[in-house]
Parts: structure tokens; sequence; C-alpha cells
């Protein structure tokens, strides 16, 4: 295992290691809206990755994993709480998954697509954000429908609202929370996607890879879906 100073110096280099999480993934991260307080999986592996190295942690929030992305060109975080897709390899080094989450598509009630299998067809058009990685994974699968790529989850849902699309591709357990505020809106039977979240550094980083990955391993089992 790769010593603490040389870990603190690739992951903590301003005496406090920043760790960016994603707003938008209420599966990963949630607010306290009374307390302010962060919770969730991605929130907890942080804390106890500081734990573990003894060193102060701030949470640096973002608002998509786009925004994620785009800061580590100006080297705004030092670990990154991310799905490992292959098209973010070039730039990053991943942890094993720490959790893993599903995405499904929401339509109107009065759709008369019931499941994932019944979407891919021709004719349906599917609205997805395109830095999102489950939608990296339709493109990979759809066959028939019409992909549509919007600026991130939000863009997408207000898309279905207004019927410019007929389903709307996003993660599970945020598009069951959409249902519950919005009457009108079911989320389809099944998954077209298991997306895997791992802690990123970049890819100078090798000290901290080698041990975010014995670290998760330790810590952590991706077969406990957060949703």
């Amino acid at each position: 295992m790769p010593e603490r100073d040389e870990l603190l110096t690739e992951i903590a280099a301003t005496g406090v290691i920043r760790a960016a999480v994603n707003m938008s993934n209420a599966a990963l991260v949630q607010l306290d809206p009374v307390t302010g307080v962060l919770t969730g999986p991605s929130v907890q592996i942080a804390i106890e990755l500081a734990a573990e190295l003894d060193c102060p942690l701030s949470l640096v929030r973002y608002g998509s994993a786009a925004d994620i992305l785009a800061a580590a060109k100006g080297d705004e975080w030092d670990v990154a709480f991310i799905a490992p897709d292959p098209s973010r390899a070039d730039r990053f080094s991943f942890s094993p998954p720490y959790t893993t989450v599903t995405a499904s598509f929401l339509v109107p009630d009065s759709s008369p697509l019931g499941s994932v299998g019944h979407v891919d067809v021709e004719g349906v058009r599917i609205a997805a954000a395109k830095t999102a990685a489950y939608t990296k994974q339709l493109e990979r699968q759809v066959r028939n429908a019409i992909l549509l790529h919007t600026e991130n989850p939000a863009s997408a849902l207000d898309m279905l609202i207004s019927s410019q699309c007929d389903a709307a591709a996003g993660l599970t357990e945020s598009l069951s929370r959409f249902c519950e505020e919005n009457p009108g809106f079911r989320v389809v039977e099944g998954t077209f996607s298991k997306v895997p979240q791992a802690i990123a550094v970049h890819r100078r980083c090798a000290h901290a890879s080698t041990f975010l990955s014995d670290f998760i391993r330790q810590h952590c089992s991706a077969d406990k879906p957060s949703n």
C-alpha cells in the first residue's frame, strides 16, 4: 500500500481532500433542507475515506456529472464520485464500484409503453441527458427508437412534460421522486441500465488509484444497489 504522505500529495495537496459529489443524483447524495447536511452513499464513503487517511474533508457540490468532468480541467477536486464509463478512462482512474444505481424511463400515465422492452421501437422518441453514463449505455443499446440528447436530466423531463418526446430516461430513484411530486407520470417496469458508481482520480495519481482500489474492496460491496 502507498505511504500516507504519497497519497496525500496526490489527493490532498491543499491539505484537504476535495471530494466532488453529484447533487443531481438523488440515489447517491441527498441534502437535508432543514440542517443543510449532506447524506447518502457517496457522502458516507467520502467521510470514511477522510477518516482512513486522517485528513480533513471538503464535499464539493456539482449540479451534474458533466459539471464534475468539466471542473477536472481546473483542478477543482481531488476525488470524484462518478460512473466509470469507458469514455472517461483516458482522463481518470477508477476504483471498483462502491454501489450501483439503475436507470429506467418515465412516461405519461396515458402512454402505451408499459416496460423497458416496449420503448426501443420505431417512432418512439427518448430524451436523455447527453453526458449521463446511462445515456452512453443507451447509445450502445438503442436500435429502433430515436434518441434525443438534452443538456441535463431536468431538460429531458421538461421535454416529456411538453410532449416533445415519448419517454425520458433517468435514474430510477430520481424518476420515482418526480412521479411523487408530479401526478400524471409513471416509471415503466424494469430497468435498461445498471450504472456502477466509483471513485475517480486523475490518471496521474497512481498511488491514489492503488489505494482507492484497496479501500473500496475492503469497505464496500457493489452488490448492494442504492435503489
